[in-house]
C-alpha cells in the first residue's frame, strides 16, 4: 500500500505569514518527481515555484487559484510508493490527511525525499540521520480516569485561517502552571515580552504544540482588533448611511507588507528630515560625457548610487541598524544599497549588493537588471531584503520634494527629487541651472544633526562637483 503524505505551504522566509495561489502546476492524478514545482504563488515579495519534496502520485490539491494561504496549511497530499508511482490513484475527497510521525515509521520505510531547501523549509532527511528538536511542555495534573473515558477523542486541528486553523488559541488552562513552555526561538521569546503576553497561554501550532512565531504574531493581531472593536463601540452602535459606508480593500499581500512594515518604522524609529538644493548641471554634463563614450549607457540613479556608497564610507553612522533589544547600534560593514522601485504590484524596494564595491558601470547594469526584474515580478525574496541603505529617486513622478519613511530596520533613506532647470546663483550671477532637492531621512538614535548634515552635505557637494568622486574611486 502506498503511503499518503501531506506537502503544507512552507515558510518563505523574512517574516512571510501567507501566500496566494496563482497557477497550479500539477492535477490530480499527475505523477510528480522529487522536487518537482507543484504550485507557482505570489508572496509579499515575489512570485515563488514551491517544490514538493516527495516522489509520487498527486491525491488532492488543496486551494484554487487565486485563494490565499497561510504559511503551514496543505497544498497537496501524494501517495508515495512503487504502487503509486507506477499508477494513479482516485483522488479521495479532501480532509486532513497527515503523513506518518516519524516514531511511527520504521527506519527502512521512512519515504525518501531531497533534503534541499527553500527560506526557512528544510525536507525531511533519513530518520536515522535526524535529530528531532522535542519542547518540553508544562507538566499538568493527570486527568480523572472517568472523565478521561467520557471526553471525546482529540480532534486534529486543520490547517487554515483563523484562531481555529493553526493559529494561536488560548489554550485555557493548559499551561498556567509554572515550568517551561513550548519554544525554541529566542526572538519568540522575545516578541512576546514586548507585546507583555503570557506564552503559557498559548497554543503553538508547530509539531507537539512548539509555539512558533506566527502564533505570537497572531495573537497580537487579534489583541489588538480587540481593542480597536472596545475603542470603537460607541461609534459602532450608530451605523453611517450606506452612503458614506465606502469601499472596503483588504490590506494583504504586498500592499499589507508596505502598510506594516512603514507603521513599524513609524512606530519604532524616532527619524529626522533634513533636505539642500543642489546644482545639478555638471552632473548631467559627466553623464552625458560618459554616455557620448563607449560602453553602456549610465543613469542617473547609478551616479548617485556610488556618490551614496562613497558618502556612506564616510559617515558609517548611516549604514547601520539599532538592536533595540540590546540597545546598540550595530554599524554595518556592507553597503546594500536598496532602491524603490514602483511597479503593477505596488512598491518595491529590489537591493544591489556590496554596492561599495561597484563602479558606475558595474551599478548601472545591476539597477537596470532588478528594475527589469521588478516590473515582471521575478524578483526573488533575497534580492528584496537585507538593505542597508535606500535611495528614494521619487523625482520621476515629478516631485520636487519628499519626508521619506525609513525603510526599516534601516537607518536612513535619501530621497531625490525632479531635476529641473531653475535661476541659480552660479560664478556671482543668476543663470538657469539644473536643480535637484535631496533630502535625508534618517534614524536620531543613530547620530545627530551634525553627522546627517555632513553626510548630505557631501552628497550635494558630489552632485555639484562630480570631480570629488575621484578622490574615492
Amino acid at each position: 500500500m502506498p503511503t499518503v503524505l501531506e506537502f503544507t505551504l512552507p515558510d518563505l522566509g523574512e517574516g512571510l505569514t501567507e501566500a496566494t495561489i496563482v497557477r497550479w502546476l500539477v492535477e490530480v492524478g499527475d505523477v510528480v518527481a522529487v522536487d518537482q514545482p507543484v504550485v507557482e504563488v505570489e508572496t509579499a515579495k515575489a512570485l515563488v515555484e514551491v517544490p514538493c519534496p516527495y516522489g509520487g502520485v498527486v491525491t488532492v490539491r488543496f486551494g484554487e487559484e487565486g485563494e490565499e494561504l497561510p504559511v503551514g496549511a496543505p497544498l497537496v497530499t501524494v501517495a508515495v510508493g512503487s504502487a503509486a508511482a507506477a499508477a494513479s490513484v482516485d483522488a479521495p475527497t479532501p480532509g486532513p490527511a497527515r503523513s506518518p510521525s516519524p516514531e511511527a515509521e520504521a527506519p527502512g520505510d521512512a519515504p525518501e525525499s531531497s533534503g534541499n531547501v527553500l527560506v526557512g523549509y528544510g525536507t525531511a532527511a533519513p530518520a536515522a540521520r535526524r535529530r528531532r528538536v522535542r519542547p518540553q511542555l508544562v507538566t499538568a495534573a493527570a486527568p480523572d480516569p472517568a472523565a478521561a473515558a467520557a471526553a471525546p477523542a482529540p480532534r486534529a486541528v486543520p490547517a487554515g485561517p483563523g484562531p481555529s486553523a493553526g493559529g494561536p488559541a488560548v489554550a485555557a488552562g493548559a499551561r498556567t502552571g509554572a515550568g517551561p513552555v513550548a519554544v525554541i526561538s529566542p526572538l519568540v521569546r522575545r516578541l512576546a515580552r514586548q507585546h507583555g503576553l503570557d506564552l503559557r497561554k498559548l497554543a503553538g501550532s508547530g509539531p507537539d504544540g512548539l509555539i512558533l512565531r506566527s502564533d505570537v504574531e497572531a495573537t497580537i493581531r487579534e489583541a489588538a482588533v480587540v481593542g480597536e472593536h472596545a475603542a470603537g463601540a460607541v461609534e459602532a452602535a450608530v451605523p453611517l448611511p450606506a452612503s458614506e459606508t465606502g469601499e472596503r480593500v483588504a490590506l494583504r499581500g504586498l500592499r499589507g507588507l508596505v502598510a506594516d512594515k512603514l507603521s513599524r518604522s513609524r512606530t519604532e524609529i524616532p527619524d529626522a528630515t533634513c533636505w539642500v538644493d543642489a546644482d545639478a548641471t555638471e552632473l548631467m554634463a559627466a553623464r552625458a560625457a560618459m554616455n557620448g563614450a563607449a560602453g553602456p549607457k549610465v543613469s542617473i540613479l547609478a551616479l548617485l548610487a556610488r556618490i551614496c556608497a562613497a558618502a556612506l564610507a564616510k559617515f558609517p553612522e548611516l549604514n547601520s541598524t539599532v538592536d533595540a533589544s540590546a540597545r546598540e547600534i550595530v554599524l554595518l560593514p556592507s553597503v546594500h544599497l536598496g532602491f524603490a522601485a514602483q511597479t503593477d504590484r505596488g512598491l518595491v524596494v529590489p537591493v544591489v549588493r556590496d554596492a561599495h564595491t561597484r563602479s558606475v558601470d558595474s551599478l548601472a547594469a545591476e539597477l537596470a537588471r532588478l528594475t527589469e526584474a521588478s516590473r515582471d515580478g521575478k524578483l526573488t525574496p533575497a534580492e528584496l531584503t537585507g538593505g542597508t541603505f535606500t535611495l528614494n529617486n521619487y523625482g520621476v513622478f515629478g516631485v520636487d520634494g519628499s519626508t521619506p519613511i525609513i525603510n526599516h530596520p534601516e537607518a536612513a533613506m535619501l530621497g531625490v527629487g525632479r531635476i529641473v532647470p531653475k535661476p541659480w546663483v552660479h560664478g556671482g550671477e543668476l543663470a538657469v541651472r539644473h536643480v535637484v532637492q535631496l533630502s535625508l531621512t534618517f534614524d536620531h538614535r543613530v547620530c545627530d544633526g551634525a553627522t546627517a548634515g555632513g553626510f548630505l552635505r557631501y552628497v550635494a557637494d558630489c552632485v555639484e562637483q562630480p570631480a570629488i568622486l575621484l578622490r574615492t574611486l
